[in-house]
């Protein structure tokens, strides 16, 4: 049975029996405190919670997941995956324990023909919280299982919380025994890989608070409304249905391992680290493409940086199966031929995906040929000073800065007969860790505890005016100060407020919040910050500015005129460039994200390479044309599965409901879905000023772009300097620039005779320096003060054309100087004062210790330099007294 088959069988069964089919939310996750969608719930526990008040009494769905944390286990395990589905059917205070083990089982061991999955019950075990006496007599009574097929397990494995006082409840998980061939008797509670979890049951009934721990924590009382959260493995099941050893050769996955093994001329199964990199690779390209579809693109930072990590993984797995070259477009092609039957869009996106993967592969393979070139200089000077260990700072910098994989840099060095220092480079793998932990602490515990909002959501959706007024009359449901729920805030304070209706708008879809005050009977608030804490809830940020604001009082919110005005021209803007930028550069360069506020806009979309600045002036040119043939501006709110087959565009990422606001400007030549303020018609927008274009990734540009009054106040300062400019050069405007690159020129050629004078002056001194040579021992040694110099590189020649001047007999120049009030000291030997043992570097380091600096170089010639220009003379000194001893 195929894994889509096997979905959709888990989608009709719990639709059939009254659950409402809801589709997977994108991997994407909405809490600002995790990155990804990463259990099956998750989209469901604002409902679960009571935070939302739930839209149907049973759901279902299979939700797409990401996890990150055991991704070094990967392709060791036959069950450890980044990208997995999770099959969950839920009950929001409907059905309960003994309506969900059945559900569970009916599914799993009815036959295949009949339409479940199959299983024979004999193969099926249970765990249960040891003290849950009515789940095992459920157990028994409904699946009719023996007492030695239920075990009982304590806190830490069968029993479910968030980890923050709230609903809690005992677990129920069943399992397949693979067999005596896969380990030890003894059922799941042995943790063996012979028993393979298939489906967990959460039966959330209890109230806990005094939470200490994962395992201690407080049961205060039973929940009024008992919730049902259960899910299988998608995967798991298909492994064990398809008669497969693991996850990594189900039918949407092995065609990808199978691709890497042609590709690598390696035959899976014949070796044991081959079959891990190929499993890797499978896993890591599907991730990858999910995530891709789901809008992710590679970066250097949060969900972009977990992609091309994936990535990149599945690059180096390729190299050490042998190949080098570019495997991306046989590997995702497997990939999406392989889920799309599941997910369809994998196809519909494909161009956009694989420009994005495509693209990451030819600069990682650039990065592995640069990075190979750094290491093997850092190897050759390793073994040039006798050293037979490779610095772990230089692996470090290897890996954090040009994206080179320690086991690549293991791999080299041992090639080249060297060791790497793991424990210096482990020890700042580790602080970089802390560092990005501490960090990610630092944000998520300014993000509130969302509980707070929980009873205002339950009044219901805040309702937005905004769209046709700058005023709304409404009550305050709610203040929230310093993270809990209070009665009334006083002049000086900052709160949260909480209305029943509002004109002022939410910051989302790139759109910057509103400002404006909120007034009453006796109290003003200035608006700071509004926001969609959750899904249907409005919170204003807002200072008490006069007076004392309370629940319950009447108030009226006044959004800013002026700032909406320019928040409309630049929101509308954004859709006026991003519809001209795919006139020009054609279909794939599509929207990846934006901001815009009052006045200033940016717009990040897919493309490999930078933006000439002729086809940015084009369109720059169409935009403001389109803004000059006053295009009407046209919103309309309609079912989400008739504006997609209208051909509007989403941005990936963004969550839409099932209803959506559809944003038209001039028909369907801007056709997108937007939740935000707009101008009536193009012409509002004033005028578009594009004033950089830049990357932000390997596959991603960024434009920026003034708008409005700021777009001609910017136009109108670069007017006056033109201005400035033909009065100063007397040269009329049309003739600037070939005034101006006349002026460079002659600049140039005036730098090029100082330098030549200066040069002049340098070689006249050369004679006078060769009359200070001294015998030091066997070395010749010109040892000398210069005085000011303009830079190190004059000192640098003096010392060379000196040194090739004293022949090939033992020699070694040292000259001091003072530029731009700080001591430099350059060392340089040749081959015969080398053959002495004289190093230019050992040297260097002593001269400039007494500067009160540091320095080095290589064993011909060396720097160094400080920042006692007065000790120059000790200096040099040292030098002839590291010779004579």
């Amino acid at each position: 049975m195929k894994t889509s088959e096997i979905r959709q069988r888990w989608l009709d069964y719990f639709g059939e029996r009254g659950h409402t089919v809801v589709p997977s939310a994108s991997l994407v996750s909405e809490d600002p405190t995790v990155m990804f969608t990463i259990a099956g719930m998750v989209p469901f526990i604002p409902y679960l919670t009571g935070l939302i008040p739930a839209p149907f009494p049973r759901a279902t769905s299979v939700q797409k997941c990401i996890r990150t944390n055991d991704i070094e286990e990967v392709g060791k395990t036959p069950r450890h995956g980044t990208f997995f589905q999770m099959n969950g059917n839920f009950s929001f205070g409907d059905y309960f324990k003994e309506e969900a083990i059945g559900f569970a089982w009916e599914l799993l061991t009815t036959s295949e023909s009949a339409g479940g999955i199959g299983f024979d019950p004999r193969d099926l075990w249970v765990t249960v919280y040891k003290d849950d006496d009515e789940s095992i007599a459920l157990w028994k009574r409904i699946a009719g299982l023996p007492d030695e097929r239920i075990q009982r397990l304590d806190k830490d494995t069968n029993y479910w919380s968030t980890g923050h006082p709230g609903p809690a409840g005992p677990c129920s998980e069943i399992f397949f025994d693979r067999g005596p061939a896969y380990g030890a008797d003894g059922g799941p509670a042995t943790d063996d890989d012979r028993y393979v979890e298939i489906w967990n049951l959460v039966f959330m009934q209890y109230a806990i608070e005094n939470v200490r721990s994962k395992t201690e924590f407080d049961i205060v009382g039973e929940l009024p409304s008992k919730n049902i959260d259960t899910g299988m493995g998608l995967e798991r099941v298909a492994f064990l249905t398809q008669g497969v050893e693991n996850m990594y050769e189900i039918d949407e996955v092995r065609p990808v391992l199978d691709r890497a093994a042609e590709l690598s001329g390696r035959r899976y199964g014949s070796d044991h680290e081959d079959d891990v990199r190929m499993r890797v690779i499978a896993d890591h390209v599907r991730s990858s493409l999910m995530l891709m579809s789901d809008g992710v693109t590679p970066s250097n930072e949060g969900r972009g940086y977990i992609l091309r990590r994936l990535l990149r993984r599945s690059i180096r797995a390729m190299r050490l199966l042998g190949v080098d070259g570019a495997t991306f477009p046989e590997l995702f092609g497997a990939s999406r031929d392989a889920m799309k039957a599941s997910y369809p869009e994998v196809e519909r996106d494909y161009d956009r995906i694989s420009q994005a993967a495509f693209g990451e592969e030819e600069t990682f393979l650039r990065t592995l040929a640069s990075g190979t070139t750094i290491l093997d200089l850092a190897v050759e000077s390793s073994k040039s000073s006798g050293r037979k260990t490779l610095a772990g700072d230089t692996a470090f910098l290897l890996h954090d800065t040009y994206g080179f994989p320690i086991d690549l840099t293991l791999e080299i060095a041992d090639e080249a007969g060297l060791s790497v220092d793991r424990e210096a480079f482990d020890s700042l793998m580790t602080q970089q860790k802390e560092r990005a932990k501490a960090d990610a602490k630092s944000k998520k515990s300014q993000v509130a505890d969302l509980s707070v909002y929980s009873a205002f959501r339950a009044l219901g959706e805040t309702r937005f005016l905004g769209y046709t007024d700058l005023t709304a009359d409404t009550r305050v449901l709610g203040i929230i100060v310093d993270g809990s729920s209070v009665t009334s805030a006083s002049e000086g304070q900052t709160a949260e407020v909480i209305l029943g209706e509002t004109a002022l708008y939410a910051e989302s879809g790139g759109q910057d919040a509103d400002r404006g005050t909120i007034v009453g009977n006796g109290f003003e608030l200035e608006v700071r910050d509004v926001q969609k804490p959750v899904t249907g809830l409005i919170s204003h940020t807002v200072r008490v500015t006069h007076g004392v604001v309370s629940v319950d009082a009447p108030a009226t919110t006044l959004v800013d005129a002026d700032y909406r005005r320019g928040a409309r021209q630049a929101h509308s803007g954004t859709h006026v460039i991003h519809a001209a930028l795919r006139e020009i550069l054609g279909p794939n360069a599509h929207q990846s994200g934006s901001y815009n506020k009052a006045g200033y806009l940016r717009l990040d979309f897919s493309w490999n390479q930078a933006v000439s600045r002729e086809t940015l002036t084009e369109i720059e040119e169409i935009s403001n044309n389109a803004i000059r043939d006053n295009l009407d501006v046209v919103t309309r709110e309609m079912p989400l599965d008739e504006a997609k087959s209208l051909g509007a565009m989403a941005l990936f990422g963004e969550k839409y409901g099932d209803v959506v606001r559809v944003v038209d400007i001039g028909g369907p030549w801007s056709r997108e879905l937007c939740a935000g303020t707009h101008v009536s018609t193009s012409a509002e927008i004033g005028m578009i000023n594009l004033v950089s274009e830049s990357s932000v990734g390997s596959t991603n540009r960024r434009v920026e772009s003034l708008v409005g009054l700021e777009a001609f106040d910017d136009l109108a300062a670069e007017r006056a300097i033109v201005r400035e400019l033909t009065s100063s050069l007397k040269t009329p405007r049309e003739q600037l620039p070939a005034r101006i690159s006349e002026l460079v020129s002659n600049l140039k050629q005036a730098e090029k005779k100082i330098k030549e004078f200066e040069s002049r002056a340098q070689a006249q001194r050369i004679p006078d320096l060769l009359a200070t040579v001294d015998n030091v021992g066997p070395v010749r040694v010109v040892a000398q003060e210069l005085g000011d110099m303009g830079s190190a590189d004059d000192v640098r020649s003096l010392v060379t054309a000196i040194r090739e001047r004293l022949g090939s007999d033992p020699a070694v120049v040292a000259l001091a100087a003072s530029v731009n009030d700080r001591p430099v000291i350059i060392v340089a030997t040749n081959e015969g004062a080398r053959s002495e043992g004289v190093r230019a570097g050992q040297l260097v380091r002593t001269a400039a210790g007494l500067l009160g600096g540091g320095g080095g170089g290589k064993d011909d010639i060396a720097q160094g330099g400080g920042q006692d220009s007065t000790a120059i003379t000790a200096a040099l000194s040292s030098i002839v007294t590291s010779l004579q001893g």
